[in-house]
Protein backbone atom coordinates (compact mmCIF):
# COMPACT_ATOMS: atom_id res chain seq x y z
CA UNK A 1 0.00 0.00 0.00
CA UNK A 2 1.35 3.41 -0.96
CA UNK A 3 0.64 6.69 0.82
CA UNK A 4 -2.06 7.53 -1.71
CA UNK A 5 -4.65 5.41 0.13
CA UNK A 6 -3.95 7.29 3.35
CA UNK A 7 -4.19 10.65 1.55
CA UNK A 8 -7.56 9.73 0.02
CA UNK A 9 -8.86 8.46 3.38
CA UNK A 10 -7.86 11.61 5.27
CA UNK A 11 -9.21 13.95 2.58
CA UNK A 12 -12.55 12.14 2.67
CA UNK A 13 -12.72 12.26 6.47
CA UNK A 14 -11.77 15.92 6.81
CA UNK A 15 -13.44 17.34 3.70
CA UNK A 16 -11.00 20.23 3.98
CA UNK A 17 -7.55 20.68 2.44
CA UNK A 18 -6.09 22.62 5.37
CA UNK A 19 -7.20 20.13 8.03
CA UNK A 20 -6.13 17.17 5.90
CA UNK A 21 -2.72 18.74 5.31
CA UNK A 22 -2.26 19.21 9.06
CA UNK A 23 -3.09 15.55 9.76
CA UNK A 24 -0.74 14.37 7.02
CA UNK A 25 2.06 16.77 8.07
CA UNK A 26 2.14 18.28 4.58
CA UNK A 27 1.80 21.82 3.30
CA UNK A 28 -1.41 22.61 1.45
CA UNK A 29 0.40 23.15 -1.88
CA UNK A 30 2.20 19.81 -1.46
CA UNK A 31 -1.06 18.02 -0.65
CA UNK A 32 -2.81 19.67 -3.61
CA UNK A 33 -0.01 18.49 -5.89
CA UNK A 34 -0.23 14.95 -4.51
CA UNK A 35 -3.99 14.91 -5.08
CA UNK A 36 -3.55 16.06 -8.67
CA UNK A 37 -1.05 13.23 -9.25
CA UNK A 38 -3.43 10.67 -7.69
CA UNK A 39 -6.34 11.90 -9.83
CA UNK A 40 -4.13 11.71 -12.93
CA UNK A 41 -3.21 8.11 -12.08
CA UNK A 42 -6.87 7.18 -11.71
CA UNK A 43 -7.86 9.19 -14.77
CA UNK A 44 -10.76 10.76 -12.88
CA UNK A 45 -11.51 13.78 -10.75
CA UNK A 46 -12.01 12.43 -7.24
CA UNK A 47 -13.02 15.57 -5.32
CA UNK A 48 -14.86 18.76 -6.20
CA UNK A 49 -13.27 21.82 -4.59
CA UNK A 50 -15.47 24.64 -3.34
CA UNK A 51 -15.50 27.30 -0.64
CA UNK A 52 -17.28 24.80 1.62
CA UNK A 53 -14.49 22.25 1.21
CA UNK A 54 -14.08 18.98 -0.66
CA UNK A 55 -16.92 16.79 -1.91
CA UNK A 56 -16.21 13.38 -3.47
CA UNK A 57 -17.35 12.73 -7.02
CA UNK A 58 -19.00 9.37 -7.87
CA UNK A 59 -15.58 8.15 -9.00
CA UNK A 60 -14.12 9.54 -5.80
CA UNK A 61 -16.56 7.55 -3.68
CA UNK A 62 -15.37 4.33 -5.29
CA UNK A 63 -11.71 5.22 -4.76
CA UNK A 64 -12.40 6.23 -1.14
CA UNK A 65 -14.02 2.84 -0.52
CA UNK A 66 -11.01 1.12 -2.11
CA UNK A 67 -8.60 3.16 0.03
CA UNK A 68 -10.44 2.36 3.27
CA UNK A 69 -10.62 -1.36 2.45
CA UNK A 70 -6.94 -1.45 1.53
CA UNK A 71 -5.90 0.23 4.77
CA UNK A 72 -8.12 -2.04 6.86
CA UNK A 73 -6.83 -5.12 5.10
CA UNK A 74 -3.23 -4.09 5.75
CA UNK A 75 -4.00 -3.63 9.45
CA UNK A 76 -5.57 -7.08 9.57
CA UNK A 77 -2.50 -8.65 7.93
CA UNK A 78 -0.22 -6.86 10.38
CA UNK A 79 -2.27 -8.20 13.29
CA UNK A 80 -1.99 -11.76 12.00
CA UNK A 81 1.76 -11.32 11.55
CA UNK A 82 2.03 -10.02 15.10
CA UNK A 83 0.49 -13.23 16.45
CA UNK A 84 3.46 -15.08 14.98
CA UNK A 85 5.92 -13.24 17.18
CA UNK A 86 6.47 -13.42 20.92
CA UNK A 87 6.34 -9.67 21.49
CA UNK A 88 3.11 -7.92 22.38
CA UNK A 89 2.58 -5.08 19.95
CA UNK A 90 0.11 -4.11 17.26
CA UNK A 91 -3.12 -2.21 17.92
CA UNK A 92 -5.56 -3.15 20.66
CA UNK A 93 -9.06 -1.97 19.73
CA UNK A 94 -11.41 -1.73 22.71
CA UNK A 95 -15.08 -0.75 22.76
CA UNK A 96 -16.18 -0.03 26.31
CA UNK A 97 -19.32 1.08 28.15
CA UNK A 98 -18.82 4.72 29.12
CA UNK A 99 -19.22 4.17 32.86
CA UNK A 100 -16.44 1.55 32.81
CA UNK A 101 -14.26 3.71 30.59
CA UNK A 102 -14.53 6.57 33.08
CA UNK A 103 -14.25 4.74 36.37
CA UNK A 104 -12.41 1.43 36.00
CA UNK A 105 -10.65 0.98 32.67
CA UNK A 106 -7.95 3.69 33.14
CA UNK A 107 -6.24 1.64 35.88
CA UNK A 108 -6.29 -1.43 33.63
CA UNK A 109 -4.86 0.49 30.68
CA UNK A 110 -2.14 1.99 32.87
CA UNK A 111 -0.86 -1.51 33.67
CA UNK A 112 -1.18 -2.55 30.02
CA UNK A 113 0.85 0.33 28.58
CA UNK A 114 3.46 -0.08 31.32
CA UNK A 115 3.96 -3.75 30.54
CA UNK A 116 3.59 -3.48 26.76
CA UNK A 117 4.85 -0.05 25.63
CA UNK A 118 5.07 -1.12 21.99
CA UNK A 119 1.34 -1.82 21.74
CA UNK A 120 -1.11 0.84 20.54
CA UNK A 121 -4.60 1.39 21.91
CA UNK A 122 -7.78 2.53 20.19
CA UNK A 123 -10.70 3.11 22.55
CA UNK A 124 -14.38 3.62 21.73
CA UNK A 125 -16.85 4.40 24.53
CA UNK A 126 -20.62 4.51 24.45
CA UNK A 127 -23.77 2.65 25.42
CA UNK A 128 -23.58 -1.14 25.60
CA UNK A 129 -25.69 -1.48 22.44
CA UNK A 130 -23.13 0.65 20.62
CA UNK A 131 -20.32 -1.54 21.94
CA UNK A 132 -21.95 -4.66 20.50
CA UNK A 133 -22.45 -2.90 17.17
CA UNK A 134 -18.76 -1.93 17.12
CA UNK A 135 -17.84 -5.61 17.41
CA UNK A 136 -20.27 -6.63 14.68
CA UNK A 137 -18.82 -3.97 12.36
CA UNK A 138 -15.21 -4.90 13.08
CA UNK A 139 -14.34 -1.61 14.76
CA UNK A 140 -13.10 -3.31 17.93
CA UNK A 141 -11.40 -6.54 18.96
CA UNK A 142 -13.19 -6.83 22.30
CA UNK A 143 -15.99 -5.08 24.13
CA UNK A 144 -16.83 -4.37 27.75
CA UNK A 145 -20.59 -4.13 28.30
CA UNK A 146 -22.96 -3.67 31.22
CA UNK A 147 -26.11 -5.52 32.22
CA UNK A 148 -27.70 -8.43 30.40
CA UNK A 149 -26.04 -9.36 27.12
CA UNK A 150 -27.26 -11.66 24.33
CA UNK A 151 -23.78 -11.96 22.84
CA UNK A 152 -23.43 -15.45 21.33
CA UNK A 153 -19.65 -15.52 21.18
CA UNK A 154 -17.13 -15.86 24.02
CA UNK A 155 -17.96 -13.74 27.06
CA UNK A 156 -16.32 -13.42 30.44
CA UNK A 157 -18.08 -12.18 33.56
CA UNK A 158 -15.87 -9.57 35.20
CA UNK A 159 -17.70 -8.33 38.28
CA UNK A 160 -21.06 -7.44 39.80
CA UNK A 161 -21.83 -3.95 41.14
CA UNK A 162 -23.88 -3.25 44.22
CA UNK A 163 -26.32 -0.42 43.59
CA UNK A 164 -26.74 2.27 46.23
CA UNK A 165 -29.27 4.95 46.93
CA UNK A 166 -27.23 8.13 47.34
CA UNK A 167 -28.40 11.37 48.93
CA UNK A 168 -27.25 14.28 51.07
CA UNK A 169 -30.24 14.13 53.43
CA UNK A 170 -32.02 10.77 53.20
CA UNK A 171 -30.54 8.20 55.59
CA UNK A 172 -32.82 5.16 55.04
CA UNK A 173 -34.93 3.67 52.27
CA UNK A 174 -38.05 4.12 54.41
CA UNK A 175 -37.72 7.91 54.08
CA UNK A 176 -38.42 7.62 50.33
CA UNK A 177 -42.12 7.28 51.14
CA UNK A 178 -42.33 10.77 52.63
CA UNK A 179 -39.59 12.77 50.94
CA UNK A 180 -40.31 15.65 48.59
CA UNK A 181 -36.79 15.51 47.21
CA UNK A 182 -36.55 14.67 43.49
CA UNK A 183 -35.42 11.27 42.26
CA UNK A 184 -32.59 11.88 39.76
CA UNK A 185 -32.42 9.12 37.16
CA UNK A 186 -30.04 8.18 34.39
CA UNK A 187 -31.73 7.04 31.19
CA UNK A 188 -29.98 5.27 28.33
CA UNK A 189 -30.70 2.59 25.76
CA UNK A 190 -29.53 -0.10 28.20
CA UNK A 191 -31.68 -2.04 30.67
CA UNK A 192 -30.31 0.00 33.61
CA UNK A 193 -33.21 2.44 33.63
CA UNK A 194 -35.83 -0.29 33.28
CA UNK A 195 -34.29 -2.39 36.07
CA UNK A 196 -34.45 0.53 38.49
CA UNK A 197 -38.07 1.17 37.51
CA UNK A 198 -38.94 -2.47 38.20
CA UNK A 199 -37.16 -2.38 41.57
CA UNK A 200 -39.05 0.75 42.57
CA UNK A 201 -42.44 -0.68 41.60
CA UNK A 202 -41.71 -3.85 43.58
CA UNK A 203 -41.04 -1.92 46.78
CA UNK A 204 -43.27 1.14 46.53
CA UNK A 205 -46.95 1.52 45.68
CA UNK A 206 -46.52 4.86 43.89
CA UNK A 207 -43.95 6.63 41.76
CA UNK A 208 -41.57 9.21 43.24
CA UNK A 209 -43.32 12.52 43.83
CA UNK A 210 -40.71 14.44 41.84
CA UNK A 211 -38.33 13.16 39.17
CA UNK A 212 -35.42 14.51 37.14
CA UNK A 213 -34.10 12.47 34.19
CA UNK A 214 -30.62 13.05 32.73
CA UNK A 215 -28.75 11.28 29.92
CA UNK A 216 -25.35 10.83 31.60
CA UNK A 217 -24.64 8.84 34.75
CA UNK A 218 -21.87 11.24 35.78
CA UNK A 219 -24.37 14.11 35.63
CA UNK A 220 -26.74 12.05 37.77
CA UNK A 221 -23.99 11.50 40.35
CA UNK A 222 -22.88 15.13 40.48
CA UNK A 223 -26.44 16.33 40.98
CA UNK A 224 -26.90 13.91 43.89
CA UNK A 225 -23.53 14.77 45.43
CA UNK A 226 -24.40 18.46 45.24
CA UNK A 227 -27.66 17.94 47.12
CA UNK A 228 -30.17 18.45 44.32
CA UNK A 229 -31.89 15.13 44.95
CA UNK A 230 -31.30 11.41 45.43
CA UNK A 231 -30.05 8.86 42.88
CA UNK A 232 -29.43 5.14 42.50
CA UNK A 233 -25.82 4.59 41.46
CA UNK A 234 -23.59 1.53 40.95
CA UNK A 235 -20.69 1.14 43.36
CA UNK A 236 -18.15 1.49 40.57
CA UNK A 237 -19.01 5.19 40.29
CA UNK A 238 -18.51 5.82 44.02
CA UNK A 239 -15.08 6.35 45.55
CA UNK A 240 -16.27 6.51 49.17
CA UNK A 241 -15.04 10.09 49.55
CA UNK A 242 -18.38 11.62 48.52
CA UNK A 243 -20.08 13.56 51.31
CA UNK A 244 -23.38 11.70 51.00
CA UNK A 245 -25.34 8.91 52.66
CA UNK A 246 -25.09 5.62 50.75
CA UNK A 247 -27.65 2.84 51.24
CA UNK A 248 -27.24 -0.55 49.52
CA UNK A 249 -30.46 -1.72 47.93
CA UNK A 250 -31.04 -4.71 50.17
CA UNK A 251 -32.53 -5.64 53.55
CA UNK A 252 -32.07 -8.25 56.25
CA UNK A 253 -34.53 -10.72 54.76
CA UNK A 254 -33.49 -10.70 51.14
CA UNK A 255 -30.41 -11.15 49.06
CA UNK A 256 -29.07 -8.11 47.26
CA UNK A 257 -31.76 -7.37 44.71
CA UNK A 258 -30.43 -4.69 42.41
CA UNK A 259 -27.00 -5.28 40.93
CA UNK A 260 -25.21 -4.57 37.67
CA UNK A 261 -22.99 -7.06 35.82
CA UNK A 262 -20.01 -6.20 33.65
CA UNK A 263 -18.93 -8.53 30.84
CA UNK A 264 -15.98 -8.86 28.47
CA UNK A 265 -17.12 -10.03 25.02
CA UNK A 266 -15.56 -10.64 21.63
CA UNK A 267 -15.00 -13.09 18.80
CA UNK A 268 -12.84 -16.19 19.28
CA UNK A 269 -10.42 -15.02 16.58
CA UNK A 270 -9.80 -11.73 18.41
CA UNK A 271 -8.93 -13.48 21.69
CA UNK A 272 -6.11 -15.26 19.84
CA UNK A 273 -4.30 -12.00 19.15
CA UNK A 274 -1.36 -11.52 21.51
CA UNK A 275 -2.26 -7.94 22.42
CA UNK A 276 -5.82 -9.01 23.24
CA UNK A 277 -4.65 -12.01 25.24
CA UNK A 278 -2.30 -9.79 27.25
CA UNK A 279 -5.05 -7.25 27.89
CA UNK A 280 -7.53 -9.93 29.00
CA UNK A 281 -5.04 -11.27 31.54
CA UNK A 282 -4.69 -7.81 33.09
CA UNK A 283 -8.46 -7.31 33.05
CA UNK A 284 -8.95 -10.58 34.95
CA UNK A 285 -6.53 -9.49 37.69
CA UNK A 286 -8.28 -6.15 38.17
CA UNK A 287 -11.74 -7.71 38.05
CA UNK A 288 -10.77 -10.22 40.76
CA UNK A 289 -10.14 -7.32 43.14
CA UNK A 290 -13.82 -6.32 42.91
CA UNK A 291 -15.31 -9.70 43.72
Amino acid sequence: MSNEELIIKVLAEEGNMRKAAERLFLSQPALSQRLQTIEKDWGQQLFIRSQKGLSPTPAGELVIQYANETIQRKEEVFEVLHTLTSKVHGTLKIACATIIGQNWLPKVLKDFVTLYPEAKIQLITGWSSEIVRSLYEGEAHIGIVRGHTDWKGPKLHLFKDTLYLVDKEIRSLEELLQTERPFIQFKSDSTYYEEIQQWWQKHFASNPKRQITVDQIETCKQMAVNGIGYAILPSITLTGTEDVHMMPLTNNKEELELTRDTWLIGYESAFQLRQVEAFVNIVKKHAALLR
